[in-house]
């Protein structure tokens, strides 16, 4: 019972031999337990099972459980700098980030002709993984990002492996093989056809207004 007068207790002095016996035996088995922070409060560091509360507890408004790991850490490291910077150009930089997608963001005043003031574009560069989902997810994360006086389109660049993709209205049946985005852009009811234009430049396949999500 050596080692039991270097360790702090919190027992009385007239405590029995079998308590201080227990007390110290309690504290070996604790001593062998790794702490889990800081890693555990790390977004890029913290168990995968653990990320919905790290969102919950870093106010995550916008959450999906279906997301893959490395958005749902991209979406809980960012959550902070949005809330702070919210209403600025880099809280939207941030919002499209959050999401895996490049951000391009252009002021009323960049624009050429100039647009009516407090408006802004935004443009989404998406990669490969996209969803019919992904675009109201979008919409909402860029609303909370923005302030309540600005008015924002969004306009999305889809980038494929081979080269970038072209959109073109259609009005008939699709064949196997191509893309059918009716139900991923609601706002316009439309079919549209993937087609290869080659890698020199980007090609817009739709804008929307973001006050018909509000």
């Amino acid at each position: 019972m050596s080692d039991f007068a270097v360790l702090p207790s919190l027992l009385p002095a007239n405590s029995s031999p079998l308590e201080r016996a227990l007390d110290l035996g309690f504290t070996k088995l604790l001593d062998r337990v790794q702490p889990p922070f800081p890693e555990l409060m790390n977004p890029s560091e913290t168990p995968s099972a653990f990320l919905p509360y790290l969102a919950a507890d870093r106010g995550v408004s916008e959450w999906n459980a279906g997301a893959s790991e490395l958005e749902k850490r991209l979406t809980v490291s960012l959550s902070w700098q949005i809330q702070r910077q919210a209403g600025t150009r880099q809280a939207l930089n941030h919002a499209v980030e959050s999401l895996g997608f490049t951000p391009h963001v252009t002021a009323w005043y960049e624009q050429q002709p100039r647009a009516h003031p407090y408006t802004f574009d935004v443009q989404a560069i998406i990669g490969q993984d996209w969803s019919s989902g992904d675009h109201n997810r979008l919409i909402q994360r860029i609303n909370a990002a923005k302030s309540e006086r600005d008015q924002a389109t969004i306009t999305l660049v889809h980038q494929t492996r081979g080269g970038l993709a072209a959109a073109a209205v259609l009005h008939g049946p699709l064949t196997d093989g191509e893309l059918f985005l009716c139900g991923a852009l609601p706002l316009l009811d439309l079919g549209a056809r993937l087609i290869g234009i080659g890698i020199s430049q980007r090609y817009t396949i739709n804008d929307y207004d973001l006050r018909a999500q509000s």
